[in-house]
């Protein structure tokens, strides 16, 4: 089997690219470290600022223990044409009360399931980015993005 023939990127467009594989995929995958086990599980931000992204999370689930020992995780956002965006960042929690009431305030499922802003099982991370890598539908060809 002949391996496909991307089409040429222009690096000029890296970034749009990029940001438009993100804004498509609602649910990305993250991936943490358990002891020396990676593990990996698709997640819903609940706010993306470019390639900072806000993830809540409870207390009572296992990542909260992950990033709590090794706060470097990984995002893979993937978009309908096999498109692919990858944040590389480390997870630190939201602790400034008028960014969480933004959150809150935007994300209804957040007031509908856990009643109260300050519900002591609510976790908001933000994954600030060190790298994002955009790589176009099979291309085996990563290429940096600016952050």
């Amino acid at each position: 089997m002949a391996q496909p023939i991307p089409a040429p990127l222009d690096p000029a467009r890296v970034l749009e690219l990029a940001q438009g594989v993100v804004k498509a995929d609602r649910f990305p995958y993250l991936a943490s470290i358990d002891g020396d086990q990676p593990r990996v599980r698709p997640v819903s931000p609940v706010r993306t600022d470019g390639f900072t992204v806000y993830v809540a999370n409870l207390r009572s689930y296992h990542k909260t223990q992950e990033i709590a020992a090794n706060p470097r995780v990984e995002l893979c956002y993937l978009d309908d044409h096999h498109d692919q965006v990858r944040i590389t960042g480390v997870a630190e929690i939201v602790t400034e009360r008028p960014l969480l009431q933004e959150i809150w305030d935007a994300n209804p499922l957040l007031r509908q399931y856990l009643g109260s802003i300050d519900n002591p099982m609510l976790i908001v991370y933000r994954v600030r980015p060190t790298r994002v890598r955009f790589m176009k539908e099979w291309a085996l060809d990563y290429h940096e993005v600016p952050i």
